[in-house]
């Protein structure tokens, strides 16, 4: 594999694309580590701390890449992947912070080693997996994804909060790698050419194609099926612990949830919520109560970070996801009751609805067909899916 070949940069976008995926997590640790010292420390802390993250990682690849040429070995990181990649798809559960707060450079530093030591065992195989053994492509992939991520967490962490399509694509790479990665194992590539030699003299063609694409393939729709199942069974669990919906006369509009993520499609339902205001017989009783839920992050994250820290840094998205709202609603003479709520967006919307005794939940939509949206991910979808509040969406 060379630099000039397709393979080469195939692989490549490979690597780079799971490291987007699996490093989120360590990116809020970067940032938040070095959340609580003065300004003029924390650009160095997360220099500094990223920098020795790239060592180590890179060397940690390395030797991964080495013990996976190994009989079995392949096959375990592939069974590994594909739990991994499944985890993805299925909502996580809000983690209180059980870290320190990081109030010197040295401390900072080492929290951000640490927490990429303990947090990179997903990265390293899947990158070592992607790499085929090759020394150089992982260097320069791993050289190339890992300050894009620290240094583009925030654009990252919202497209992919966002656009859960994101996270589903990420899954099915995984997958992908995952299936290659188990047909290359000495073990596993034996049994493949003892099955293909009954192929005449075609043999020898066919294993390739079954290694690069049969295998691969499987891993990816194997991947994403099984995540979404389980992603439905865990929302509707959810959905069932809720208390019962209050009752509401139908097409009541004095109370309404208004779900938004500080996008351009929430703004739409902003806009379109105050234009049907207009029409109502009493404008002025209309009642608004404006919601942001906030994914998550994993209880790796919540290991390393301190429980004000970590309050803060949900506090801070939400505030930037509702502050374009707020504003909308306030130029149209409007004051929302606001809510705040961090975990999984669909069943949360819906609860809320319920508590405030909701007639209406309001929300933007990207406009998945309902297939596309079951598959890729929707929040819509899943409000819509868990609500016995009417749910009106504005694409």
């Amino acid at each position: 594999m060379t630099f000039t070949s397709p393979e080469f940069w195939i692989a490549l976008l490979q690597i780079i694309g799971v490291n987007i995926v699996l490093s989120g997590d360590n990116a809020v640790v970067i940032a938040l580590a070095a959340r609580g010292l003065p300004a003029g420390q924390q650009k160095r802390a997360v220099a500094w701390g990223s920098g020795a993250a790239v060592v180590m990682r890179i060397v940690l690849t390395i030797v991964a890449v080495e013990l996976l040429r190994m009989p079995y070995l392949k096959l375990v990181g592939a069974v590994l992947l594909l739990w991994i990649a499944v985890k993805l798809l299925v909502p996580a559960e809000e983690s209180k912070g059980h870290g320190t707060s990081s109030s010197s450079l040295a401390s900072a530093v080492r929290t951000i080693l640490l927490a990429d030591l303990v947090m990179s065992l997903d990265n390293v195989i899947a990158v070592a997996a992607a790499a085929k053994g090759n020394t150089a492509l992982l260097i320069v992939g791993l050289a190339i994804s890992i300050p894009l991520v620290v240094f583009a967490s925030r654009l990252l962490l919202t497209l992919m909060d966002r656009l859960p399509v994101i996270i589903t694509l990420g899954a099915a790479l995984l997958g992908w790698v995952a299936g290659e990665m188990a047909i290359t194992d000495p073990v596993a590539r034996v049994w493949v050419e003892a099955q293909t030699a009954y192929l005449h003299d075609a043999a020898s063609a066919a294993v390739p194609v079954f290694q690069h694409y049969v295998a691969s393939v499987a891993g990816a729709i194997g991947v994403v099926l099984v995540g979404k199942w389980l992603a439905s069974r865990t929302t509707s669990a959810a959905y069932k612990a809720m208390p019962g919906a209050l009752a509401h006369a139908p097409g009541r509009l004095q109370r309404v949830l208004l779900a938004v993520d500080g996008s351009e499609g929430a703004a739409r339902a902003v806009r379109y919520l105050i234009a049907l205001r207009q029409n109502l017989r009493k404008p002025q009783t209309l009642d608004v109560h404006l919601l942001n839920v906030q994914r998550p992050v994993s209880g790796d994250v919540a290991t390393f970070v301190a429980g004000e820290t970590l309050d803060d840094y949900y506090r801070e998205r939400s505030e930037q996801a509702l502050a374009p709202a707020r504003a909308l609603l306030a130029a149209a003479g409007l004051a929302p009751h606001e809510h705040r709520r961090v975990g999984d967006p669909g069943p949360l919307i819906s609860e809320v609805a319920q508590a405030e005794d909701c007639d209406h939940i309001v929300m933007g939509a990207r406009g998945l067909g309902t297939h596309t949206g079951a598959l890729l991910g929707s929040v819509a979808r899943s409000t819509v899916e868990n609500a016995s509040t009417p749910v009106l969406l504005v694409k």
